[in-house]
C-alpha cells in the first residue's frame, strides 16, 4: 500500500514541476484578429513567449513557448483546442533570428 501512495505522490509532484513546452498553433481565419495568446496568459498560470509567427488573411501560424506547471500547460492546451486552434508539439528547434 505504501508503494502505491508513493507513486501517486510522485505523479502529483511531476504535475506541479515547472516545465517549458514549445507548440505550433494554427489559427482559423475567424480567430486571426483575436488576442488569443493574451487571453491564454490571463486565464492560466503560464508564461507565454512567441518564438515565431506568420499571419495572413487565411491562416495564422505561431510557434509558442509555454512555461509553467505541467497541469496548467495541459489545461491551456485543452482551452486552445476547444477554441478551434490546432495545437502540435514542436519537434525540432525553431531557428531564431
Amino acid at each position: 500500500m505504501a508503494a502505491k501512495t508513493k507513486k501517486t505522490a510522485e505523479k502529483l509532484v511531476d504535475q506541479d514541476k515547472p516545465q517549458k513546452t514549445k507548440l505550433w498553433l494554427m489559427y482559423p481565419p475567424k480567430l486571426i484578429t483575436n488576442p488569443v495568446i493574451w487571453e491564454l496568459g490571463k486565464k492560466f498560470p503560464v508564461t507565454t513567449n512567441v518564438r515565431q509567427a506568420s499571419v495572413t488573411d487565411e491562416i495564422g501560424i505561431v510557434c509558442l513557448e509555454l512555461e509553467g506547471k505541467r497541469s496548467a500547460i495541459k489545461e491551456a492546451i485543452k482551452w486552445l483546442e476547444k477554441n478551434a486552434i490546432k495545437v502540435e508539439p514542436v519537434e525540432i528547434n525553431v531557428i531564431e533570428s
